[in-house]
């Protein structure tokens, strides 16, 4: 009995060291070398949809007080408007224009560099959104975005507007949406690769996230298991990893194998990109605070 102890015991030790030493190695691959999380921001309510224009700088809203912030490659912290119209995903395009999802009436905006605001979309099928909440702009100007439901305070209505919560596309210079995908339970972070080929969209709902090919028409297909995990927001870097989050930051490479998990002080990680002026840090909203940690890797967009 006691040697059949011993040997479970050893194989635990084996275990724990096999995989304590995989997510060092792993760790040496995606992050800077002595590079450690830091908090460069706190006392908001919630932070969310970080997105870095193209000098580097990182917007992010914090969505109860109504606002979006930006923290600046000079590492100062600054408020871009308030109020926001309750924006909570953001993305910039190739423009320099911010795209926000602003949950106070469900819409989609598009906020220009001098900041004049042009409601974009409103509804679908004659019925506002449930709560468009994360998006993702493909190389040729599409816009992709999530619309779950999460009822707010701030709204009139205590139903779902819309009959499912969907995935939509909004073609380039288009003002009605095409709803894609159907059929999961909770859309919620979306990120496409930056060749426009592929799409992942993560069900919250569901605790998966999937894989799509892009068509021409931008429309998507071939709806492919990526990995068992949801993930509130998410982002790529150049080598094709996908960064997931929740608790702390999880990374999978493009195969769906998971490489590493970025802890954070904070209950819930909602939302990461890549910013700086070299695109080789990771920012992170998280709960309360503004999170970053160096790389090796590098962000895309």
């Amino acid at each position: 009995m006691k040697t059949y102890r011993l040997l479970l015991l050893l194989i635990c030790v084996f275990n724990f060291s096999h995989r304590a030493e995989g997510q060092n190695k792993n760790k040496n691959i995606i992050i800077a070398p002595g590079a450690e999380v830091i908090k460069l921001a706190g006392d908001f309510s919630f932070t969310e949809g970080p997105a870095a224009d193209r000098k580097g700088n990182v917007y992010f809203t914090d969505q109860p007080n109504n606002r979006i912030m930006v923290w600046t490659i000079e590492g100062k912290l600054e408020t871009f408007m308030q109020p926001a119209g309750r924006a909570n995903g953001l993305f910039f395009d190739k423009d320099g224009n911010l795209w926000a999802c602003a949950d106070e009436k469900n819409e989609l905006w598009k906020i220009s560099p001098d900041k004049k605001i042009e409601i974009i979309v409103q509804k679908y099928n004659n019925a506002v959104f449930n709560g468009p909440n994360d998006l993702w702009i493909a190389p040729g100007g599409g816009i992709y975005f999530t619309d779950p439901f999460y009822r707010r305070t701030w709204w009139d209505h205590t139903e779902r507007p819309q009959d499912k919560q969907c995935v939509y596309f909004l073609p380039p210079g288009r003002k009605e949406p095409i709803r894609i995908i159907d059929d999961l339970v909770q859309p919620n972070g979306i990120i496409g690769t930056p060749d426009g080929k592929i799409l992942y969209v993560a069900d919250i709902g569901d605790k998966k996230t999937w894989k799509y090919i892009i068509n021409s028409d931008g429309t998507v297909s071939g709806k492919t298991l990526f990995c068992e995990m949801g993930s509130d927001g998410m982002t790529i870097d150049n080598k094709g990893n996908l960064y997931l989050t929740g608790n702390g930051v999880t990374v999978f490479d493009r195969s769906g194998n998971r490489i590493l998990n970025i802890p954070v002080p904070e209950k819930w990680t909602a939302n990461v990109c890549f910013g700086g002026k070299d695109r080789k840090t990771l920012f992170i909203t998280a709960s309360t605070g503004l999170y970053a940690i160096k790389t090796k890797v590098k962000g895309v967009y």
